[in-house]
């Protein structure tokens, strides 16, 4: 029975009593006392079971706390047990890494003197070099004294002397090995000879070079030939030295031959010859006259063919230098193609693939056509055409995704678009046609460049033409920077490079030309 229960029946007792009390009419004295007694006792013994139990209530939950705290200092023991333990792994670690710093720190020490000592024996030694050093210089100079007294001559003289001696000795030395060479080369010319014809007529070269590279102007009659000629050849001077050209007048019929390797020169002159003919005064003035106005036609429609190009491709904006550079592309090959018509037909190809693929088809059609811009211009600059190409492009407003097109189009810059690699793609197809390309005129070109570059590279020089296929070098120079002595020593300089910097069969002859030249008006 619960406490609160008790505690419900004593209270309930006791009022039933003091009801009882107060109606005595009822019940009389002795038995209210009773009831009374009997209240009294229960509620002592009531109180005395709630002591005992709330006595045991307080003793369980006393118990039960005991155990709580008990059950936590345990769990606290265990936990603080288990930080020890990892404490002491830590701790001995940490003692192990000091004693290995420990240790390295004594290595680093010990080493440390080890480079001390060796600092002081290397400033020892150090010094007593320098010491011998002193010793031996005084030694040379006193035994250079003693020569000098000897020979009766200075150092300065004596080293001369020895130059002058060496200089004899490697003279002597170049002589045998020059004769050496020389009955080494008659020794295998005839073996060389054959196989240079053999390989001229194996790779067709006679045939293709004479295409490309001499225009032939058809004769009225034999006679005009003297007049070309001139009293003493001042005429065929004249006009060779006017526009670069080789006038070759031999046997043949009613025909005049012009050799050149650049083209437009040949144009020029085959343009100037013409209207000489036609007009019938041949002297120099007129000569000079003629060049300048065909020099001036021909130019007109190099300018015309850029346009025109850019017309058929419906290409617009185009800066006017760049059609003129484009229309010298009408008298440039590559490998026996014209750059030209090359260069129209890598437009196409790019636009029709740019079309294919969905990108800008005026964009690709400018690209391919101004991708081999370079040519017209890169046996006058240094470098690769796509490089020189890129950067004419450049110059002239080009957008850099057309720049790095032009760039990129012979891996001289890694591609990084699609235009490039369109424009890569349709160079490739267009040189790579049946028939399309030969490489002997590229090679046979350049080394005609190479020689008027080589030419003209030297100081005073106003001009170079390489005629005859490329087997003389003719070079007008300007009489008030080299004279008469000067032009010899040129000569000679400029043949010494060719045979340093080039290959070629047999012999260049390098014709350097000093013209003075005193003008005065009668009035």
């Amino acid at each position: 029975m619960g406490i609160e229960v008790i505690i419900g029946i004593a209270i309930s007792l006791m009022v039933v009593a003091a009801g009882s009390y107060f109606a005595g009419n009822k019940l009389n004295k002795k038995d209210t006392g009773s009831i009374l007694k009997q209240a009294e006792e229960l509620a002592g013994k009531v109180l005395d079971d709630a002591r005992r139990e709330a006595d045991t209530i307080t003793k369980e939950a006393l118990l039960k706390a005991k155990d709580a705290a008990l059950q936590a200092k345990e769990e606290h023991e265990r936990k603080t047990n288990e930080k020890n333990k990892d404490l002491q792994i830590l701790e001995k670690r940490l003692v192990l890494k000091e004693e290995n710093l420990d240790k390295k720190a004594g290595l680093i020490d010990q080493k440390e003197m080890d480079v001390l000592k060796k600092e002081q024996a290397v400033s020892q030694k150090e010094q007593v070099l320098l010491q011998r050093d002193e010793e031996l210089k005084k030694a040379t100079d006193v035994q250079n004294a003693r020569l000098e007294q000897i020979s009766g001559m200075s150092a300065a003289e004596a080293k001369k002397e020895l130059m002058n001696a060496m200089e004899t000795e490697a003279k002597h030395d170049a002589a045998k090995i020059i004769r050496a060479i020389e009955e080494e080369a008659r020794e295998t010319g005839d073996k060389k000879a054959k196989e240079i014809m053999a390989l001229a007529i194996q790779r067709y070269a006679g045939e293709y070079v004479a295409e490309r590279t001499v225009s032939v102007v058809p004769l009225p009659s034999d006679e005009m030939k003297g007049r070309i000629i001139g009293r003493e050849g001042r005429n065929i001077r004249a006009l060779e030295a006017a526009t670069g050209i080789d006038l070759i007048i031999d046997d043949t019929p009613e025909a005049v031959i012009l050799s050149g390797f650049n083209p437009v020169r040949r144009e020029v002159a085959r343009l100037s010859l013409e209207k000489l003919l036609a007009d019938g005064r041949i002297h120099p003035g007129r000569i000079e006259e003629v060049v300048a106005k065909s020099t001036e036609e021909v130019e007109h429609s190099i300018k015309e063919a850029g346009e025109q190009a850019a017309f058929d491709l419906g290409v617009h904006g185009i800066h006017p230098e760049v059609l003129k550079l484009i229309g010298r592309l009408k008298y440039r090959t590559s490998y026996t193609q014209n750059v030209y018509l090359h260069s129209l037909e890598v437009a196409f190809l790019c636009g029709i693939m740019a079309a294919e693929l969905g990108i800008n088809v005026k964009q690709a059609k400018r690209a391919g056509l101004l991708h081999d811009l370079g040519k017209a211009v890169d046996h006058e600059v240094e470098g690769s055409h796509a490089v020189i190409g890129a950067e004419l492009a450049r110059k002239y407003g080009e957008t850099p995704k057309i720049v790095h097109a032009i760039m990129a189009h012979h891996e001289d810059e890694k591609p990084n678009s699609v235009l490039a690699i369109l424009v890569q793609a349709a160079d490739a197809l267009s040189g790579a046609r049946p028939g399309a390309r030969r490489e002997m005129m590229e090679t046979y070109v350049k080394r005609l460049g190479d020689l008027e570059r080589i030419a003209t590279s030297f100081a005073g020089v106003q001009s170079s033409f390489a005629i005859q296929a490329g087997r003389e070098i003719r070079v007008m120079v300007s009489s008030e920077q080299v004279n008469d002595d000067q032009s010899v020593v040129m000569a000679r300089d400029i043949a010494k490079k060719i045979e340093a910097e080039m290959t070629y069969p047999g012999q260049i002859k390098v014709n350097v030309i000093r013209e003075t030249r005193s003008v005065e008006y009668a009035r």
